[in-house]
């Protein structure tokens, strides 16, 4: 049965979409103060509830039964496309004198209405019930509010739920919620998509504290909490202000995409910088205007959080425990650091920096109480340039970065609290900083603090095995907190414009003089900060085995010292910028450079000749191993040069040695351009993906042809030495990593010692690229794909680097271009970074000798990129 609907739902719907779309534009343009979102949100929540009247009064249940605005419905405050939750309430028995239908009919003319709704059904009884079993069903009915309906009902609904509600299980079970949640979203709020509701400093973290106020009887707004002495007036205006500008966020966010969408994706976030009237050279500026003022906002929430979550945690439950006396400033309690007094750094502002050196030296203490935090917060404004230019402050600080525990955490806590980036002025430049470059996904001020981790884990033994060459040379090194500054330091200039390492140099020395610090370590970390980079661009860019590259880093850091501590910071720095841009092959190369400059700068400086001879005897043991016959390498051996050998370890020599030995034509015998290709692959012996080896009668696509392979069987080429033997045929060994684990490593490397040699023998022409999806982060931020193509000093080889998004099939579009010039490779380094890509090629050829064929071929890898 069904109820006749007098009221009409098409033209009802008609007039709640029309206001509804004024208010969304009110939202989209209005440049009204950040506040008047909350108007909006109320006019948007009343105009529901208007035509919920409408549609309840039409289907005529009287006083039988009642209609409850529950979750965030229930607040008084509706986001544009969020659901409008209700809960039709049956009295207690419900004898069934409103039929099923009826209900399902008024339901269903809610959505013919245009109401999002959200909906359930339930007598008294069963809401208790379910309230006591489930806290999701306690949270959304602990903000519930009569719509419309029996009043007496509702009442008396009410009045079992606040007697049923445990204020400290709640608080427990809403606290294990929130920890989880925060764990799901990386337990930061500095993503560089985040969720302006659920991620750590979102929405979600302030109702969180409404809900446990409201179920313990504390206050049912944020003026309550201030009389009822939770919080200061000072931080509920923080509160309200910080919230309404998260508030406007979200709501722009579902207007602009018109859908519920509160995550803050690239795609999105321009569009919701240009509603606050953010503009700058490009969409990159305009964006980062904005995400700076999101996370700026969510750090306060997240400090606000943790200091009204302490509070009411003590007012539910004071602890028994009584306070430590740690001096005459501060109290340990309950493991906790307490000031002795609220205006504690009012009055002493020495007493700051001292909090978090105490951190690090107290034993037990694992955070800063509630009265500690606010003390803090509501110090802010005496931390200014004569607290910074403070000669204690400065004894301070550097007592806490030779502190031997704790620094990670303390300056941690120091950047949560925001006494970091008021202390190291230039620091507070950097907070919420992002950085569009493509692998960075930490804003500057959490990458800096990663890189701080990263390097102090190298001093500590219990995670020696994470990189235990690196925890060697740390062990042997005398002062690390000289790393920890250089670490500080090393991006701080980010954002500036220019060039970051050499500003980063210079504020660096400033603060070295400032702190008083020794002549000859201030230089190092001076020197640190300004070439921080430099390692890495020849590690992954120079052929490490040309000696000129060496010496002339080696000359460069100039000691032993000074290439340790490069090293060291290098490491720690490519690992703090992504999960995904280390690799094990990254480190190799690192190593090697390391190595060969070590060995540099005592006086060795590499003599082809001995290295050569030393890695053909080292290679010569290995075969022996293999039970290979004592001569089984001549023929090979015979066909390569000086510079095969120079490029290639001593295991590499002995298992090209080893496979290809048997297939190497006998003098004098011509080469058949038709002669079958061999592949070879083995478990790279770096420990991570396949190393692969090619020889096949040489030819100028090949290079192409086995790029277009690894692309269509989805792996990522790493490294690739490219070596044409005297007798015309190429030996080219490959690094690869696959995008797929298989279910064991022997059918991948089935696979591609099949399929690339499959690959090769059909020949045939060059297939077109395909075109490779890009992110959406790639999407919304491309880079400018750029060339670079330069002789070496005889102009015989050429050395081109490009630098560009990263999508599938960009190397093969690259390959194909160098074989339509017929460019000879001799070495290529592709460099993956996150989604951009830095390649190095060291090719030759003489089309390259002509000024209008190098523009030729710059203007096709430029097309190529772009594509």
């Amino acid at each position: 049965m069904t109820v006749p609907a007098a009221v009409d739902v098409p033209m009802l719907r008609e007039a709640y979409r029309a206001h509804k779309r004024a208010l969304f534009d009110t939202l989209r343009f209005a440049r009204a103060p950040t506040r008047s979102v909350h108007t909006v949100l109320r006019e948007l929540s009343a105009l529901a509830d208007e035509t919920l009247r409408a549609l309840w009064a039409d289907a005529d249940f009287g006083n039988q039964l009642s209609l409850v605005a529950v979750g965030g419905f229930g607040r008084g405050e509706l986001f544009p496309y969020s659901d409008v939750d209700v809960l039709l309430l049956l009295p207690e028995p419900f004898e069934g004198e409103v039929a099923p239908e009826r209900l399902e009919a008024f339901i269903g003319h809610c959505w013919d209405a245009g109401l999002e709704i959200g909906s359930s059904v339930r007598t008294l009884g069963e809401c208790l019930a379910e309230s006591a079993k489930d806290v999701t069903v306690q949270t959304s009915l602990l903000e519930s509010r009569l719509v419309t309906g029996d009043k007496k009902l509702y009442a008396t609904f009410r009045k079992g739920f606040q007697a049923a509600i445990d204020p400290q299980a709640f608080f427990i079970a809403k606290s294990q919620e929130m920890r989880h949640r925060h764990q799901k979203y990386e337990n930061t709020p500095y993503a560089l998509e985040p969720n302006c509701k659920e991620s750590p400093g979102g929405l979600r973290d302030l109702q969180v504290i409404l809900w446990m106020t409201k179920a313990a009887g504390f206050g049912q707004r944020w003026d309550d909490l201030a009389k009822n002495g939770l919080a200061t007036a000072f931080e509920v205006r923080q509160i309200k202000r910080n919230e309404a500008l998260l508030s406007l966020v979200r709501a722009r966010l579902h207007v602009i995409a018109n859908r519920r969408e509160d995550r803050l994706v690239f795609d999105m976030q321009t569009a919701v910088a240009a509603t606050f009237g953010y503009e700058g050279e490009s969409q990159r500026k305009a964006s980062e205007a904005l995400m700076r003022r999101y996370y700026w906002a969510a750090k306060a929430v997240t400090q606000l959080n943790h200091i009204l979550l302490l509070n009411i945690s003590e007012r539910l439950q004071p602890m028994g425990e009584e306070p430590v006396r740690i001096n005459d400033r501060f109290f340990e309690k309950a493991g906790l650091i307490e000031v002795a007094s609220d205006d504690l750094y009012v009055r002493d502002p020495h007493a700051i920096l001292e909090t978090f050196l105490l951190y690090q030296k107290t034993i037990g203490v694992k955070g800063l109480s509630a009265r500690t935090l606010r003390a803090l917060y509501n110090a802010r404004h005496v931390m200014d340039s004569k607290f910074r230019n403070d000669r204690v402050n400065h004894v301070t600080f550097m007592r806490m970065l030779v502190e031997p525990r704790g620094i990670t955490h303390a300056f941690r806590l120091m950047n949560e609290t925001s006494v970091l980036g008021r202390y190291l002025r230039v620091f507070r430049s950097i907070v919420g900083q992002m950085q569009h470059d493509l692998f960075h996904v930490y804003t500057v001020d959490q990458h800096i603090l990663m890189v701080l981790r990263n390097i102090r884990r190298f001093f500590i033994a219990e995670h020696a095995h994470e990189y235990p060459f690196c925890s060697q040379l740390a062990a042997g090194w005398n002062k690390p907190w000289i790393l920890y500054v250089a670490a500080l330091f090393h991006d701080i200039a980010k954002g500036r414009g220019g060039d970051h390492s050499r500003l980063g140099s210079l504020d660096v020395r400033r603060f070295c003089a400032q702190h008083e610090i020794a002549r000859e370590d201030a230089k190092l970390i001076e020197f640190l900060v300004a070439e921080h980079l430099t390692m890495s661009t020849i590690a992954q860019k120079q052929d490490l085995s040309d000696p000129e590259v060496i010496g002339a880093f080696a000359k460069k850091v100039g000691s032993e010292r000074y290439l340790t501590a490069l090293y060291l910071l290098t490491i720690a720095d490519i690992r703090g910028t992504s999960p995904r841009v280390w690799n094990a092959w990254k480190g190799k190369l690192l190593e090697d450079l390391y190595r060969a400059t070590l060995r540099a700068l005592g006086g060795h400086m590499p003599d082809a000749g001995a290295e050569i001879e030393a890695r053909k005897h080292e290679a010569l043991v290995e075969l022996a191993l293999y039970a290979q016959p004592a001569d089984a390498h001549k023929a090979l051996w015979e066909t390569l040069d000086i510079g095969y050998f120079m490029r290639h370890e001593a295991g590499e020599i002995a298992w090209h040695a080893k496979q290809l030995s048997r297939r190497v034509p006998m003098a004098g015998v011509p080469i058949d351009p038709h002669a079958a290709a061999l592949v070879r692959a083995r478990l790279s012996p770096v420990g991570e993906g396949l190393q692969v080896v090619v020889y096949t009668p040489d030819q100028m696509d090949l290079f192409a042809r086995i790029c277009g392979y690894f692309e269509q069987a989805s792996f990522s080429i790493l490294d690739a030495k490219v070596h044409t033997t005297t007798n015309g045929y190429a030996l080219d060994t490959f690094q690869v990593v696959a995008t797929f684990i298989p279910e064991h490593y022997r059918d991948l490397i089935s696979l591609v010692e099949s399929g690339l040699s499959k690959t090769l023998d059909e020949a045939g022409a060059l297939p077109p690229p395909g075109k490779g999806r890009v992110s959406r982060r790639v999407r919304s931020f491309p880079i400018k794909p750029r060339i670079s193509l330069l002789p070496d000093e005889k102009a015989q080889r050429w050395l081109l680097n490009i630098s560009a998004s990263d999508r599938a099939g960009l190397l093969y579009s690259v390959a194909r271009v160098l074989a339509r010039h017929h460019l000879n490779l001799q070495l290529a380094k592709v460099t993956t970074l996150g989604e951009r890509v830095e390649d190095t090629f060291l090719i030759s050829g003489p089309e390259l000798q002509g000024q209008r064929a190098q523009l030729a071929i710059e203007t096709e890898l430029l097309e190529a990129l772009a594509s």
